[in-house]
């Protein structure tokens, strides 16, 4: 911001470009999933707000049965096309660009221009045919059944957005307060889909979210009221204008981050953490923000002073990297764990999430789809995890308690290896 300063003309230029109709389109993708909308409608409001109105809508992933009489299909299309006829009105108004849920990753110049061109038809014969048999050991009932066994501690869901890491946390954190523990599920992605996922209260689950912005003004609030006694008027403004450094709100929000882990001690804590922002530079600078806390008060909590102690003992923290089976998301989870194992922090398990492979489809873009998932399914398995599951895709979406746990239970699909 101070570097904003001395810069303005050029700040207020690249704002007078952005708010300009004539100079700027802001294109908002999503999918035709409630969730997404949703944050899309946020997004759109936000910007609004800065004066960014000269914004449009891509609807990516828009899927039309090819076989009518693939239930499945059918299913998975009703899904979305519910989702677009209850899209808020003012998001529902913008110019819509539409793209077809494909058959493989655009990747490559021909897929990328299959995008909005002429996509090319599904394969008559999936190029990796394979079985749920090549794969047998471990479910995430099994997985939940080892965390379990910790009797108390963290666990946490991380990974690219759009994966499902609110579900999997979610549905983690029900079958665990189904068996009677006290589980408390909270989150530090600014989306906060918990509430919506969960639906309702379920018995021996504490359901809270890290908010930023009101953890920045409580900590701002203690430092003030600690330093008041020892400063004057002018150095109480100091204080305050100090305080208002972008830096604050990311000690804050370390702060809590830090009071969430310790209540590991006593019960089992699941958070569904986002992978950038907040999280990485918790995780990954937690000594800097040491620091920091003690630069501005003068007895460090115990909780932020055993934070990283916590997240490094694999009996404590238990990291899951839940990813979707295609390029991107696996490599973007792949250079998640690189950060976090430089932190001193090794994931526990991977978890790959709404997989087509070895299901029973018959709609031509499915089973693609599903086909195409074998070489990233094998990197997770060969490559990159030391345990894994696959979950696979259900036509119906886990949302409220019974389905999440029917999501957590044994399932007949796919399903991933230990190697120890």
């Amino acid at each position: 911001m101070s570097g904003l300063e001395t810069q303005k003309s050029l700040y207020d230029s690249s704002l007078r470009a952005l708010t300009d109709a004539s100079a700027t389109t802001l294109v908002l993708v999503s999918r035709p999933e409630r969730s997404a909308l949703a944050e899309a409608e946020r997004t759109r409001a936000e910007l609004l707000d800065m004066g960014v109105s000269n914004q449009c809508l891509l609807l990516n992933g828009v899927f039309f049965a090819r076989d009518r009489t693939d239930g499945a299909a059918c299913t998975l299309e009703a899904r979305g096309q519910s989702a677009l006829a209850a899209m808020p009105q003012a998001l529902a108004g913008l110019p819509r660009i539409q793209v077809a849920l494909l058959p493989y990753a655009p990747m490559g110049v021909e897929n990328l221009r299959g995008v909005f061109g002429s996509a090319p038809p599904p394969r008559a014969t999936p190029p990796h045919p394979r079985s749920p048999a090549e794969d047998s050991g471990l479910t995430l009932s099994a997985l939940i059944d080892d965390l379990e066994r910790m009797g108390h501690g963290v666990i946490m869901t991380m990974g690219k957005g759009g994966v499902g890491k609110t579900t999997v946390a979610a549905a983690i954190g029900i079958e665990l307060a189904h068996r009677g523990h006290d589980v408390s599920l909270s989150t530090t992605d600014p989306a906060a889909h918990l509430a919506a996922t969960l639906g309702e209260a379920v018995p021996h689950l504490a359901v809270s979210r890290i908010d930023p912005a009101l953890e920045t003004r409580q900590y701002s609030a203690a430092v003030m009221a600690k330093a008041a006694p020892q400063l004057e008027a002018q150095g109480m403004a100091l204080l305050e204008e100090d305080l208002r450094s972008p830096c604050t709100e990311e000690i804050a929000v370390f702060s809590a981050f830090a009071r969430t882990v310790a209540e590991g001690a006593q019960g089992f804590v699941v958070l569904d953490t986002a992978p950038t922002g907040h999280t990485i530079l918790l995780l990954d600078a937690a000594e800097a923000y040491h620091r920091d806390v003690t630069r501005t008060m003068s007895d460090v909590p115990d909780a932020v002073r055993q934070l990283l102690p916590r997240l490094r003992d694999p009996a404590f923290t238990h990291v899951l990297l839940v990813t979707l089976p295609e390029a991107t998301p696996v490599h973007e989870a792949a250079r998640l764990q690189d950060d976090l194992q430089r932190a001193g922090i090794q994931p526990y398990a991977w978890v790959v999430n709404q997989s087509f492979a070895g299901g029973v489809f018959r709609d031509p873009v499915l089973v693609e789809r599903g086909s195409r998932e074998a070489p990233y399914i094998d990197e997770v398995r060969d490559r990159l995890a030391t345990r894994f599951t696959v979950i696979p895709w259900k036509p119906e979406a886990p949302v409220g308690p019974e389905l999440l746990r029917e999501l957590a239970g044994a399932s007949p699909a796919l399903q991933g290896t230990s190697k120890g």
